[in-house]
């Protein structure tokens, strides 16, 4: 066996040795190394002598069993002149790489495996959500914390869109949901595998990205008020100032307005070109004229990739349009996250932790404006505004951005 990404294989050689080596032997497997895309490969590793090894180390860490395995290699490769620095510099960058792994729009939380939390630097980061909530799980996957919360849907809607032969490329392929250390996580494909310092932006989908039970109750509250006023003193009616209070509908439509969310039916969250450090205090952006200078941003200039990326979209947005099963489900606070390198793009609904089915004989289109009780939510709304604004973003090419040095290819769900 090969190792292509030094820092998962800890976590993974835990995993194996609580779980049994029949569990992840697959995975492990198909890890690919780094310096043998310039030397020969290294020889197999058995399973179960990792798992001996672990098992005899004092500390019983995963960790100090891989520290021996590597010292070996290392020592080997010692022996193989001429390349050695070219393959420690693509070393550096696949780890750069991997810690870059799986950004918010997956919303993922870590497992509680201290190899990997330890694993970490000031390298890590995350376009936007919760701190520290991101975590590789095998090759090409990452785990997805599951909330207590009973309106947490998300594992029964990947599991069903990957089912679905029309539907199962349109989001990231469900693999199984596991239990680790007292918790339990959902194990999807890693949307950023196979891409080198790509361009990545969250766009959270939708007209509103509440659920209709959360606004149901109709009195109004003090500390919504002190939210609003934080945010914008002019914010609330003079009634509202008068009582100092505002209900949770009234909150939740004026903190969609500060955004593109009802007028566009999506709002930009964060974003991360080539060189720069991501950038997430985007959810304020609203005006056309500046959405269209930040998708500009993140296209570059690249005519052929803002092709693809709108052939994608419409593809997406054609098979929800013909979809029963979206036909049947309200779909809040999904996201789309969409991605490119020099080499290939890809595009991706996500995020599914409020999505719920509508009750027998209901529809809805996604694109009918929402009053409480159709369960309208905007998604192919937002399809249609963020496609025209693309569409009309202009795409010359420049000496700086330059032309893609191959043809792309659309990375989509296997």
């Amino acid at each position: 066996m090969c190792v292509s990404q030094s820092v998962m294989v800890p976590a993974i050689v835990e995993y194996v040795a609580a779980k049994g080596k029949e569990s992840y032997t697959g995975f492990i497997s198909e890890l690919v190394c780094v310096k043998c895309t310039t030397s020969s490969p290294h020889e197999d590793i058995d399973v179960v002598d990792l798992l001996k090894t672990t098992q005899n180390t004092k500390s019983d860490s995963a960790k100090t069993a891989f520290k021996l395995w590597k010292k070996n290699q290392c020592s080997n490769n010692n022996n193989k002149k001429g390349s050695s620095h070219n393959n420690s510099k693509k070393l550096d960058e696949e780890m750069s790489m991997l810690q870059f792994l799986a950004i918010n729009a997956l919303d993922l939380s870590a497992p509680a495996s201290d190899v990997l939390l330890k694993s970490r630097n000031s390298s890590w980061f995350q376009l936007s959500g919760h701190p520290d909530s991101l975590a590789p799980a095998g090759p090409g996957t990452v785990w997805k914390k599951r909330s207590g919360d009973p309106s947490d849907t998300e594992r029964y809607v990947y599991e069903e869109l990957s089912k679905d032969p029309s539907l199962r490329d349109i989001a990231p392929r469900y693999f199984r949901e596991v239990e680790y250390k007292g918790e339990r996580f959902i194990e999807l494909q890693d949307l950023l595998s196979g891409f080198q310092d790509p361009y990545v932006i969250d766009i959270k989908m939708g007209t509103r990205t509440f659920l209709e039970c959360e606004v149901e109750k109709t009195n109004a509250r003090n500390d919504l008020y002190k939210k609003m006023i934080a945010i914008d003193p002019n914010g609330p009616s003079k009634e509202e100032h008068q009582l100092k209070a505002v209900t949770k509908l009234r909150y939740m439509q004026f903190r969609e307005n500060q955004s593109s969310t009802r007028s566009h039916g999506f709002r930009i969250d964060a974003m991360k070109c080539r060189g720069s450090p991501p950038v997430t205090n985007l959810k304020t952006i609203k005006s056309p004229e500046d959405i269209a200078r930040t998708m500009d941003t993140f296209l570059g200039g690249k005519s052929e990739v803002k092709r693809r990326l709108l052939d994608r979209l419409r593809e997406i947005r054609m098979k929800i349009e013909q979809s029963d099963y979206f036909k049947r489900h309200e779909v809040i606070g999904s996201s789309l996250f969409m991605i490119y390198d020099d080499h290939k793009i890809g595009a991706w609904l996500i995020d599914f932790a409020k999505t719920n089915k509508l009750d027998e004989g209901k529809t809805v289109d996604h694109r009918t404006p929402w009053k409480l009780g159709n369960r309208e939510e905007g998604l192919l709304y937002g399809f249609d505004h963020l496609i025209n604004i693309i569409e009309n973003v202009q795409c010359l090419e420049n000496k700086n951005n330059g032309t893609m040095s191959k043809p792309l290819t659309v990375s989509v769900t296997s």
